[in-house]
C-alpha cells in the first residue's frame, strides 16, 4: 500500500455514497470523479447502474439479492481500494448492517457518506419510477 501510495502520489480509499433513490448520489458521484480525475488521481466509480449490468446481473431485489450485491461491491470496492485507487460507491443501500459489513471489508479505507435529500426531492427526480 505504501509503495502504490507514493507511485500514485495518494492512497487509496472507498467514498461510500449511500441515501435515497433520487437523492443525488449518482451525480454527486459522478462529480466528484471526474474532479479528481481532472486532478490526476486514481479514482474509478461503482454504482448500480455498472454492478447490476455486469457483476452482479445474476440477483434481484429482495432482501437477500440486495444485501448480497451490497457485500460483492465492497469487495470490489476494497480490491480497488487496495490497488491504490479512490472508489465512490453511490448505493442506496439503506441497511447499516450492511454498511457495517463493508467498512470491515477495509476498514482503513472506508468512508461513509449520506446524502440527504426529502421524500418530495426524490419523488421529484424520479426518473426511474421507482416512487409510482
Amino acid at each position: 500500500a505504501e509503495q502504490r501510495a507514493l507511485m500514485n502520489g495518494h492512497n487509496g480509499g472507498i467514498l461510500w455514497l449511500t441515501g435515497l433513490s433520487g437523492s443525488g448520489k449518482s451525480t454527486i458521484a459522478k462529480q466528484v470523479q471526474k474532479r479528481l480525475f481532472d486532478k490526476g488521481y486514481n479514482v474509478f466509480g461503482l454504482d448500480g447502474d455498472n454492478i447490476r449490468k455486469g457483476l452482479n446481473r445474476d440477483l434481484g431485489f429482495s432482501p437477500e439479492d440486495r444485501k448480497e450485491n451490497i457485500r460483492r461491491v465492497g469487495e470490489v470496492a476494497a480490491l480497488f481500494a487496495q490497488s491504490g485507487t479512490i472508489v465512490i460507491c453511490s448505493f442506496i443501500s439503506p441497511y447499516r448492517e450492511d454498511r457495517r459489513s463493508v467498512r470491515a471489508i477495509a476498514p482503513d479505507y472506508f468512508h461513509n457518506v449520506y446524502i440527504k435529500a426529502s421524500v418530495e426531492t426524490c419523488e421529484k427526480r424520479d426518473t426511474k419510477g421507482l416512487y409510482k
